[in-house]
């Protein structure tokens, strides 16, 4: 009897280990295991034209550069028209790359800016095996800035995040960055990594075990693979240590990010700061849905801020 009890007692726990091991093995690969949508998923037809843009322009150059841990990073530039020591820093979201900001470097280069479109540590031609959610994104971006103020010691550079860049953007920004870096756009960031996850969680159709209980495993699985604290990422923190200039902007009916989160970020911002909501759009929906003010908005604020 004493057999079978410890044999049972046995098998629980095996169940329980092996659950918690399958749970995080499915929550990381979910969550953090590099892919990229198929180009025919983009949402709005003048994404895919912009990818295009960039794949096709004929000033358009590879450019590397090797990270903080020896990878190989890579970007898409393209110089604009006539000399300019104008530079804006594009930077994507999750499960795409580069290409997909080049519905922004059209307008920057019709602006006379040089474009740098990163592909973050994982994606396109960078090397990487994790998503970095902004953490060592930004140090990556920091490594992008010297490279461009290496190039032009005159460079004025901005930042243009969106979703994930967006947040890498803020990430960037808390940190002491030189002179050179003028001003930022945030395009729907989250505030926190643990509270986007928690979110995020909530609507998965396989959230079968608590959300405090997932984000425990998230965090050490995380922490295990990838070598960071999802803790860490937290553009609250970084934006209330920030002294550079920054519009937050959102769309009102994005239900990836919650646009609340934006009001939060404003609000926690110690730097020169505006906040632009844009009516009718979902997740990063605003360039397309209200370009016009979203432009508008945009050039507005660089013009008394940066350039």
């Amino acid at each position: 009897m004493i057999k079978k009890k410890t044999l049972l007692t046995i098998s629980a726990v095996a169940a329980l280990i092996g659950g918690v091991y399958a749970a995080a093995d499915y929550i990381y690969k979910l969550s953090s295991v590099p892919h990229e949508n198929p180009e025919k998923d983009d949402f709005d037809p003048q994404i895919t034209m912009g990818r295009a843009f960039v794949r096709e322009h004929k000033k358009r150059e590879d450019i590397f550069i090797e990270s903080f841990d020896e990878l190989r990073l890579h970007a898409n530039y393209i110089p604009a028209s006539s000399d300019s020591h104008k530079y804006v820093i594009l930077i994507h979201g999750i499960w795409t790359n580069s290409e997909y900001c080049g519905i922004y470097a059209r307008h920057y280069l019709e602006r006379g800016v040089n474009c740098l479109l990163p592909d973050l540590r994982g994606f396109g031609k960078s090397e990487g095996d994790y998503i970095g959610y902004g953490l060592d994104d930004s140090m990556d971006i920091m490594s992008w800035i010297d490279y461009l103020i290496t190039v032009d010691p005159k460079a004025e550079i901005i930042l243009h995040g969106v979703s994930m860049g967006a947040a890498t953007t803020l990430m960037t920004t808390g940190a002491k960055l030189p002179d050179n870096v003028k001003a930022a756009i945030a395009d729907s960031s989250f505030t926190t990594l643990r509270a986007e996850f928690a979110a995020a969680y909530r609507i998965l159709s396989k959230a079968l075990i608590p959300i405090p209980l997932a984000l425990a495993i998230s965090r050490g699985i995380i922490m295990l693979k990838s070598g960071f604290d999802i803790n860490d990422v937290n553009c609250l923190k970084a934006v209330a240590r920030s002294k550079t200039p920054t519009l937050f902007t959102h769309g009102d009916e994005d239900t990836f990010i919650n646009p609340q989160m934006c009001s939060r970020l404003y609000e926690a911002a110690a730097c020169p700061k505006q906040y632009c909501m844009i009516l009718g759009a979902n997740h990063i929906e605003g360039v397309v849905k209200d370009p016009e003010n979203y432009w508008n908005k945009v050039d507005g604020f660089l013009a008394k801020y940066a350039f």
